[in-house]
């Protein structure tokens, strides 16, 4: 037994969603938060505690395939390797890319990035951390010469002033959010800064509902009124920065008075000032900003608006003092690390680095090394679209659903010769257009080392079989450079081989001048590897265990740039790339929702992932539910001037500014007939950072007036799928017992008909009443409920779906089971209401009578429920409905 497993066989690893980097005690049945892990301290947000509800997904790919047909490993790889030589043989290294992932290990991505850049020769490799974090690296390169994070988790607590700007933390970050609420005390003050009331808003003290697209004003405002007020660190200015003059007068052009940027922003002015007040007062001073800073086409000039504040404070490096990048990736950190973007080659290194490009190429021992920056993640997919690239690699992510304009994505997929997708899901949107897929290993089998948003290098550890058929990232990237005559470079015979290869890169020709180092842990034994514990770089000296490491950077005021001074930059406060328009006057914001993932290709796994938000949805304000005709409740539909759609349920919410709607990026074709966030976003790009603006879409909307609404369900191991084309909705939710899909449509319906088809026979229980289009059907097989239709003219005429799936998990139907699914309305079971709480599925319809019967606060509610005990993330919800019940209470 290693040191990193416990006595009941659970494996220290670090989990695989957002960039808090986690640390998780992992077994096949079980998870729970590593204690002794610097991030999380043991707890866990309820992605994380349902991880090992997603290990073993029907859908698993297991077997290589080459159009469409199981092949052998070797076969399999000949193929990648074959098309790889034609088209460079053909068309040159440039017609060969590679699109990777935050998903990938660093050694993962660390090999990716040598055989592509290093031996056959292309510069275009990319990763979807293009569209989370290019804008903050693009900043931080700016203003501090290379892409660093100057503090540590820790800051945030420390900070007496706590600006949270762009980042709903609650869902995002749920793990951080709970540490920033538990150092909570007299005197410490949080501004959340965001167009939405979140669950973030909790928390606030102030909250500025600023215009979309105004962030760069708000901090020009900032750093003009810090200037007038006399509040700025001058003695810092002058012997640690340059560019702070030029910065201020660009910055007074667009922000001349406070009365400017509060209308500009549409802030109330006073507000506003008591935010720059706030800020000017406070020595200890986080700014910490995430996507919705960063997805703009100025998102690189609003980081580095943040970042002049903090420098002309002298605010960087320092206890509780600083800019903080929320990480959105799990290893989006790892990836920047190695050079997984188009425009880095290694290590922190750069193409115009003087000396890099040969320092690295000798390292690697390569002759072909590419000459300068590849194509980023949008321009890369118009580069496939045009056939300048014949060959794409695709790692560990879902271009298709993920990239602005999928339609023209999926078009560039369709065109492209050669399509290879290392992935362990089968099919997903983008395996889809796949000419080679590649099993690769999945969290829980893969072994290596990912790096969170304070710079924490954690190991990932395997704590399951590796499936017979299926292979890790890196190893199927060897196998490909081998056969390619490149064997001599790769040849590794584990991941820490290749990590202690990447540390001594890190280390190679740096005197100093890089910050990203590692290089003490390039003699790291295969025991110590093992073993290693959280570390965050860089980490420059002694032995494992002893290893001096590094908090904060910059302490001292010396950056590495040439002169060793930091760089305030001038930015204009431009508009969003998208403007609204007498057709299109809605802005469209995407983001993230506590309990699902990315494209749900794991979070999908966990049934009571899908019960706090089970379909798609978007929020608006109840005026412009109003204004538009809508429902609440009822379907709509959002078209954007790419003539592509969003359909989804219609929720009221007064935290939307009018004129605004919110969409989940996460529903994808797998799940929905047409919810694809990415379709009402325009492919306009930072010309920085080459980041898409996913924060600023436009539309307008319509109701979607359904003739019938139909909920169709069969049970778990059912493999029968029922047929959506007459539809004009569906979605597809997986549940404990069951799969259920919903199902919309403005035609009449032969129903007899069709749920015979569905289900191959004809009906046990069947309730008809035309008059009212209703229609009830029930399948049951040796006294077990295999199937049930129930349509109805509107939504709310449904039992609850917690109950129609409890019945799926009976041994033996009762004759009240019948009747009630036959009968609208005869179900005597409690419907608990839309699920708040998602680990001890606690309804809201619960928790509004247990607050009637006088538990009147979280901790009673949690005492009484559960709700909100373990992971935390729901608290916001809840004291939301406290807040609501309480107010209507009589006086």
């Amino acid at each position: 037994m290693t040191r990193h497993q416990t006595a009941s066989r659970t494996t220290a690893t670090t989990c695989p969603y957002c960039g808090v980097g986690c640390g998780v005690m992992a077994s096949p049945d079980a998870v729970q938060g590593d204690e002794s892990h610097p991030a999380n301290a043991g707890r866990l947000c309820v992605k994380g505690s349902a991880l090992h509800e997603t290990l073993a997904g029907s859908d698993r790919l297991l077997v290589p395939q080459v159009d469409g047909c199981e092949v052998s490993w070797p076969d399999a790889i000949d193929r990648v390797a074959s098309a790889i030589r034609a088209s460079v043989r053909d068309h040159g290294p440039g017609s060969v890319a590679f699109y990777l992932s935050g998903q990938l290990l660093t050694e993962d991505y660390y090999i990716a990035n040598k055989l592509a850049k290093g031996f056959i020769g292309t510069p275009h490799v990319d990763t979807n951390s293009r569209l989370c974090m290019s804008s903050a690296v693009a900043a931080h390169k700016r203003a501090f010469g290379e892409d660093c994070v100057p503090g540590c988790y820790e800051d945030l607590e420390l900070a007496d002033l706590l600006v949270l700007t762009g980042s709903n933390a609650a869902w995002a970050h749920p793990v951080l959010y709970q540490r920033i609420k538990a150092a909570h005390r007299p005197g410490r003050k949080v501004v959340v800064i965001d167009p939405r009331q979140t669950a973030t808003t909790d928390l606030a003290d102030l909250h500025l509902q600023l215009r979309p697209g105004s962030d760069t004003l708000l901090f020009n405002g900032l750093l003009v009124w810090l200037s007038d007020q006399g509040a700025l660190a001058d003695e810092y200015l002058a012997q640690h920065c340059n560019g702070f003059e030029k910065a201020l007068n660009v910055a007074r052009s667009s922000a001349p008075s406070l009365a400017a940027v509060a209308k500009g922003c549409d802030l109330n002015v006073a507000e506003l000032e008591q935010f720059y007040q706030w800020f000017a007062d406070t020595e200890r001073t986080v700014t910490a900003f995430s996507q919705g800073i960063n997805q703009s086409v100025a998102g690189t000039d609003k980081g580095n608006a943040i970042i002049n504040c903090h420098l002309a404070t002298g605010r960087v490096g320092r206890p509780g003092a600083g800019p903080f990048s929320l990480t959105g990736q799990p290893n989006a950190m790892g990836g920047r690390e190695v050079g997984g973007l188009a425009n880095t080659l290694a290590a922190h290194m750069d193409y115009d680095t003087p000396g890099a490009r040969q320092r690295v190429a000798d390292f690697w021992h390569s002759e072909q090394l590419a000459a300068g920056p590849g194509y980023k993640a949008v321009e890369l997919f118009e580069a496939v679209h045009r056939g300048d690239i014949r060959v794409l690699w695709v790692m560990g992510t879902n271009p298709a659903v993920s990239l602005p304009d999928s339609d023209r994505v999926r078009q560039a997929l369709a065109q492209c010769d050669t399509v290879i997708v290392s992935d362990c899901v089968a099919h997903t949107d983008t395996t889809a257009f796949a000419d080679i897929l590649l099993p690769a290993a999945g969290w829980g089998e893969k072994d290596g080392t990912v790096t969170n948003s304070e710079r924490c290098i954690s190991r990932q550890r395997g704590f399951l079989p590796l499936p017979p058929g299926v292979r890790p990232d890196w190893q199927i990237l060897q196998d490909v450079a081998q056969v390619l005559g490149y064997g001599h470079a790769f040849d590794y015979h584990g991941a820490v081989d290749i990590f202690r290869e990447h540390a001594a890169l890190s280390g190679y020709g740096n005197r100093g001048e890089r910050v990203f180092n590692i290089s003490a842990m390039a003699q790291l034994s295969e025991e110590d590897y093992d073993q290693l514990q959280p570390v965050q770089w860089p980490v420059t000296a002694g032995n494992p265990g002893a290893w001096l490491q590094t908090r904060r950077l910059f302490s001292d005021g010396r950056f590495p740039t040439p002169d060793t001074r930091a760089r305030l930059v001038p930015v204009l406060a431009l508009p969003p790339g998208q403007g609204t328009s007498k057709r299109y006057p809605l802005i469209v914001n995407t983001g993230r929702i506590r309990d699902q993932w990315h494209t749900m290709t794991r979070t999908a796994l966990a049934p009571r992932l899908f019960s706090h938000r089970e379909e798609p949805f978007m929020d608006m304000h109840p005026a412009d539910i109003a204004l538009f005709g809508l429902v609440e409740g009822g379907l709509a539909t959002l078209s954007g001037p790419a003539r592509t759609a969003f359909t989804g349920r219609v929720r009221a919410n007064r935290g939307q500014r009018p004129g605004e709607v919110f969409v989940p990026i996460h529903w994808n074709r797998q799940f929905a007939s047409s919810a694809l966030a990415c379709n009402l976003i325009a492919p306009v790009v930072d010309p920085v950072s080459g980041q898409p603006e996913a924060k600023h879409g436009t539309a307008t909307v319509r109701p979607l007036i359904a003739r019938w609404q139909a909920r169709v369900m069969n049970s778990a191991d059912s493999e029968k799928s029922p047929e959506t084309g007459s539809s004009d909705y569906w979605s597809r939710q997986v549940l404990p017992n069951s799969r259920a899909w919903w199902l919309a449509g403005t035609q009449p319906m032969d129903w007899p008909a069709w749920g015979e088809a569905c289900f191959g026979r004809q009906p046990e229980l069947v309730m008809h009443d035309a008059s009212r289009r209703r229609f009830r059907a029930v399948w049951v097989n040796g006294g077990r409920l295999e199937g049930v239709l129930l349509v109805e003219p509107s939504a709310e005429s449904m039992p609850a779906l917690d109950w129609l799936d409890g019945c799926f998990g009976e041994r033996g139907m009762t004759p009240e089971q019948r009747r009630s699914l036959l009968v609208a309305g005869t179900v005597d079971a409690e419907d608990h209401g839309p699920v708040v709480c998602s680990c001890f599925q606690v309804g809201e319809r619960q928790i509004s009578q247990a607050i009637a019967q006088g538990f009147e606060s979280v901790e009673a509610l949690s005492d009484q429920l559960k709700c909100g005990s373990n992971c935390g993330s729901c608290i916001p919800e809840i004291r939301g409905l406290l807040t609501a019940a309480l107010a209507h209470e009589p006086a």
